[in-house]
């Protein structure tokens, strides 16, 4: 395992393999975190972003841990479950077949139960509520409520070791994290949004995040590295 710097405030950061959770490790690590990397392998059908992750890890300098937590048993999504990912369609209309019930709940959760045998009173997820799916679990009020949820509900939390859940890009724009991952360093190219990815990482170009992404890149200025089949 690699190894970390001693004496630094340590963090677990969530992170997929996208382009939000890029950004958000790097976020973590400039704020000089020591970063503990989680993926969560759930049974979704885009497992090269889990690639991602790890790439995404070690370019950080953070330590990369892949819990797995089998959601296909459920199922009940396009992303776990034998339900076509919707491709050129407007999710405005209501919440999509792509959410997966419950996923941050039980992502975020995982993270906590790492961050209290770390002894790391930060736990950073990428969660947006700008540019995004209408995901309920994307919203402040969930990252708010589970905040309360970790102080109440952890040895930590009740000896008075207070936990904090950061979500830096909650109020921003698909083009201001894009912009904002530049200023840090992040190579988008090595990330991957597509909710149906190929085994190599390329993108299918109509699912919802990917037309999210290339608005985020189209509006920002930015040519973009997005890698399509």
């Amino acid at each position: 395992m690699m190894e970390i710097e001693s004496g630094a405030k340590r963090a677990v950061i969530l992170v997929s393999g996208g382009m939000d959770s890029a950004v958000t490790l790097a976020i973590a690590r400039a704020q000089e975190f020591a970063c503990y990397a989680l993926s969560v392998d759930y049974g979704q059908r885009h497992v090269s972003e889990l690639n991602a992750a790890h790439r995404l890890a070690v370019q950080f300098g953070a330590i990369h841990k892949t819990v797995h937590v089998d959601l296909r048993s459920i199922g009940g999504s396009a992303l776990t479950d034998d339900i076509a990912v919707p491709e050129d369609s407007d999710s405005a209309g209501g919440i999509p077949i792509t959410y997966v019930p419950a996923r941050n709940t039980i992502m975020l959760s995982v993270a906590l139960g790492w961050a209290e045998v770390l002894g790391a009173q930060d736990i950073f997820c990428g969660v947006n509520a700008v540019d995004y799916s209408g995901y309920p679990d994307c919203r402040p009020e969930f990252i708010e409520q589970f905040e309360r949820l970790a102080n109440l509900a952890t040895k930590a939390g009740v000896q008075g070791r207070k936990l904090t859940v950061h979500a830096p890009l909650i109020h921003l724009s698909k083009a201001d994290i894009v912009r904002e991952g530049l200023r840090l360093g992040v190579d988008f190219s090595v990330t991957v949004s597509c909710y149906q990815a190929d085994p190599d990482g390329r993108a299918c170009g109509h699912c919802d995040a990917c037309r999210l992404r290339a608005q985020g890149f189209a509006d920002a200025g930015v040519v973009d590295p997005t890698h399509y089949r």
